[in-house]
């Protein structure tokens, strides 16, 4: 089993996903923990306690790290 590594990031520009009933919506500009998981996809953890993630693809994770709106901080 590959070993999942963890980074601690800031959202600082929007970021979109689909919310649970399905709807567009963006992830909250702050802190956030980006999640590395086997294949093509991350999972990105943001809330004050960790309770609010999405799963996105690679290359949106790449996108916004390249435009400014998300800064890995380690």
């Amino acid at each position: 089993m590959a070993q999942h590594a963890t980074h601690s990031a800031r959202i600082t520009g929007p970021i979109p996903y689909l919310s649970a009933g399905g709807k567009p919506a963006n992830i909250p500009l702050g802190p956030c923990l980006v999640e590395e998981l086997d294949g093509e996809v991350v999972d990105i953890v943001w809330g004050a306690h960790g309770e609010r993630s999405t799963l996105l693809p690679v290359q949106v994770l790449e996108a916004a790290e390249e435009s400014g709106n998300l800064m890995l901080l380690d």
